[in-house]
């Protein structure tokens, strides 16, 4: 589906994109592909679409008999995509806002991929959601705002690494990312943009109830990224433990949170446990 069609489609419809929802549709076929591609979809596999916009990659998602769900929260795109899809028998579609979708966390997912092009302004919630849900899907693809994918993407001591990075990685190891330019989207947004690839773990790094700990840490010794980490968890825990924990684990009393890797947070928070 090229610019024109797009273009097309959204007239026939009566139709005007609406700002607040994101809407930068992709319509470049080579970069939907790698999208598609990248989601190592095989038969058994039912497929999450988050944003299915016009319908682009939901065509390429169902091409392959696969089960899909698409849910989309512009009502006007509603009619379209049961236009185009709605008498196939491996396409269901959910008129619902996705975050709240994903922030139920008895939904069971784990058989699920997600291959999507998220909105941009929910992006990072929606991840950080699936990623904590016990039943987690197998695979994020998502194509989100580049600066968010090197977030998610990011290694220790890198600019980019912060909570949001650990949050996702504890559960899933990021495996890829390629950028897509503006000029592959209609309309073209401001930022630039990237796909990334999660896989989740096969071996937690944590048991679940430690989960919640693990985010407390993080976001504490995040809190003032300047800041020694000792000195900002010292507001929850006791200084003798800080030490001693500190010490069986390797890590100066003087190092700032950016320094310490997941497996060495995620240590930290069976000692501090």
């Amino acid at each position: 589906m090229n610019q024109t069609e797009m273009r097309a489609l959204l007239s026939q419809h009566g139709i005007m994109l609406t700002k607040s929802l994101g809407q930068n549709f992709l319509h470049d076929g080579n970069q939907l592909r790698r999208i598609a591609s990248a989601g190592d979809i095989q038969p058994a596999d039912k497929l999450l679409e988050i944003g299915p916009g016009l319908g682009p990659l939901t065509e390429l998602l169902l091409a392959g008999g696969n089960e899909v769900l698409a849910i989309e929260k512009d009502r006007r795109l509603i009619p379209l995509l049961e236009e185009r899809f709605g008498k196939l028998p491996n396409f269901n579609l959910l008129h619902d806002d996705a975050l709240r979708v994903v922030e139920d966390q008895t939904r069971d997912w784990h058989d699920w991929k997600l291959v999507a092009n998220l909105p941009y302004s929910v992006a990072s919630p929606i991840l950080v959601e699936l990623a904590h849900n016990p039943r987690k899907p197998a695979r994020l693809v998502a194509t989100l705002q580049l600066e968010v994918a090197q977030r998610l993407m990011a290694k220790t001591d890198g600019d980019d690494y912060g909570i949001l990075t650990l949050l996702v990685q504890l559960h899933y190891q990021a495996t890829e990312l390629f950028k897509i330019p503006p000029k592959c989207f209609f309309p073209a947004p401001d930022v630039d943009s990237a796909c990334i690839t999660l896989v989740r773990r096969e071996e937690p790094l944590l048991s679940p109830e430690l989960v919640p700990k693990f985010e407390r840490i993080v976001k504490t010794a995040f809190s003032q990224r300047r800041k020694m980490m000792m000195k900002l968890l010292k507001q929850n825990w006791p200084m003798d433990r800080l030490e001693s924990a500190f010490n069986d684990l390797g890590l100066p009393s003087q190092i700032r949170a950016e320094k310490v890797s997941l497996e060495q947070f995620a240590e930290l928070t069976k000692a501090l446990a």
